[in-house]
């Protein structure tokens, strides 16, 4: 993680302090557990919880250098804060309890916290989908005029890909809310699946069905894709933006503040740098999905392969994503909309969207759809030519006459029937 990419709560949330934290929370809730079941006297867990207040990530780092074992120094200071009550600590327990079980705490609430992130860009997509529900626009394949949407369908589409996105979020968060307590390969040998299930439940996870020495990493590479979709829906959304931005286009553009700047060299320049900066984290975010599908393939009951990679490229992963729903919600929000050049781009090309509602008409009328198709292309070339607007050229074709009326030919031309049920995409869009 980097300042400049990370928001305040997730670098709290992914310090040293906060991580050792939450292994005291995993030892004092096991610990908790065994006094429940009788095996540890009662009281030893309220005896060590006061030294929370000191753990000190230094000490505990000047420990490791000896050691070698985050774990073990971890431990080493909590005793030496604590004192003999601590000697109770990690009974029966091996490192990935702690690890694993605290991990998922804390993935937990990371992606509780991406999920709340996308509720609010969800909400500020709404409100611009209806502001801009009527407003008629172009739309385009392979970049090229297609038939005529509107800018609130355009938008609608983004937040109902948003909407799936935070489903898939809900559906990780299940999958990660889980831990073990379950000692060395996970056969509880010194504990018992009831104190597991105790200690968990306090702590809001689920006993891992079968632990192993760890928790499985499927679960964790599930996580990583669900964010990575929704960074790319992200990345969708800013790359229209830098398209809309287009200077022969200008259909939208991202805000302009008073007193921003552009380029160092060019004071006319208002480049599209949210947008584009978007797009270059959803490539990190993306970048966690490889190495996450690695981690599940461990040897074993263990190996510590995976390890490393996580312990880097989850706080990057969540930290990143977190941005960028908040840099993305200011986009939305901010967005300016241009709604005379969307109407000009939309008349653009004299009528050529229109050009499937003839050929349907012409094939309705009684003609075979390869010969319409015939007839209607060679008039929207000629148009796309610019030899006259595309009705004209057709009105004049005696072909297409000796079908159509001129009053049915212009009825195709009728962006209110192009546009007719927008409003049905929208809501159904909303509703998701």
């Amino acid at each position: 993680m980097i300042p400049r990419y990370t928001p305040a709560d997730f670098e709290q949330l992914w310090s040293p302090r906060r991580k050792y934290l939450a292994w005291l929370d995993v030892e004092l809730a096991a610990c908790e557990a065994m006094e429940r079941a009788g095996i540890v006297p009662a009281g030893t867990a309220a005896q060590v919880r006061p030294v929370a207040d000191r753990i000190d990530p230094d000490r505990i780092d000047a420990i490791e250098l000896e050691t070698r074992h985050d774990v073990i120094a971890f431990l080493t200071h909590v005793e030496e804060l604590a004192g003999p009550p601590a000697r109770w600590l990690h009974r029966g327990m091996t490192s990935s309890d702690v690890l694993d079980s605290s991990f998922a705490l804390l993935l937990v609430e990371a992606t509780d916290k991406l999920i709340a992130r996308t509720d609010a860009l969800l909400d500020a997509f709404r409100a611009r989908v209806q502001e801009q529900r009527k407003t008629p626009m172009i739309g385009r394949s392979h970049g090229i005029h297609a038939e005529p949407t509107t800018f609130g369908v355009a938008l609608a589409g983004h937040y109902a890909e948003l909407a799936r996105g935070r489903a898939r979020l809900v559906a990780a968060r299940s999958e990660i809310a889980f831990g073990k307590i379950a000692g060395a390969v996970g056969t509880y040998a010194h504990l018992t699946p009831a104190i597991e299930a105790d200690a968990l439940g306090k702590l809001g996870l689920t006993p891992e069905t079968v632990a192993t020495q760890i928790v499985p990493r499927d679960r964790h590479a599930v996580l990583a894709s669900a964010m990575a979709v929704v960074a790319a829906s992200v990345e969708r959304f800013a790359t229209n933006v830098r398209h809309w931005q287009r200077t022969e286009v200008l259909e939208a553009e991202e805000p302009f503040a008073k007193g921003q700047k552009g380029s160092s060299a060019m004071p006319h320049k208002r480049n599209p740098i949210l947008s584009e900066n978007l797009c270059g984290l959803a490539r990190v975010v993306r970048a966690a999905v490889v190495p996450a599908l690695e981690n599940v393939a461990l040897w074993h009951e263990r190996d510590i392969s995976h390890s490393s990679v996580e312990r880097m490229m989850m706080p990057d992963a969540t930290a990143t994503l977190a941005f960028m729903l908040d840099r993305t919600k200011r986009l939305i929000e901010g967005l300016v909309v241009y709604p005379e050049n969307l109407k000009r781009n939309l008349e653009k090309t004299n009528g050529l969207w229109a050009s499937e509602g003839v050929l349907l008409e012409l094939v309705h009328k009684g003609l075979a759809r390869q010969a319409a198709y015939v007839l209607v292309q060679r008039n929207a070339m000629r148009a796309f030519a610019g030899e006259a607007p595309f009705v004209t050229l057709l009105e004049a074709d005696a072909d297409i006459r000796a079908h159509l009326s001129a009053e049915e030919i212009r009825a195709q031309f009728d962006l209110g029937h192009a546009l007719a049920h927008c409003d049905v995409i929208i809501d159904r869009a909303l509703a998701s």
